[in-house]
């Protein structure tokens, strides 16, 4: 899968992490991001603040460059 900011992986990886926080960084390879994404969002719906994490999640996955 192609990988930069602005291509097709990283525009599939936003919408992964747009219906589950943090799937976007696993599909990316980035398995503790997704993980902290992932615990973060699930902490945060507790206090009804989950979304910021959410969209930050996606966010996220698409504006990722790898190096």
């Amino acid at each position: 899968m192609s990988t930069g900011r602005g291509t097709a992986g990283n525009v599939i990886a936003a919408l992964c992490s747009f219906f589950f926080p943090g799937l976007g960084q696993l599909i990316q390879g980035r398995i503790l991001a997704a993980l902290l994404f992932f615990v973060a969002a699930g902490i945060l719906w507790f206090v009804m603040l989950g979304w910021v994490v959410h969209i930050w999640a996606c966010v996220n996955a698409a504006i990722w460059k790898p190096r």
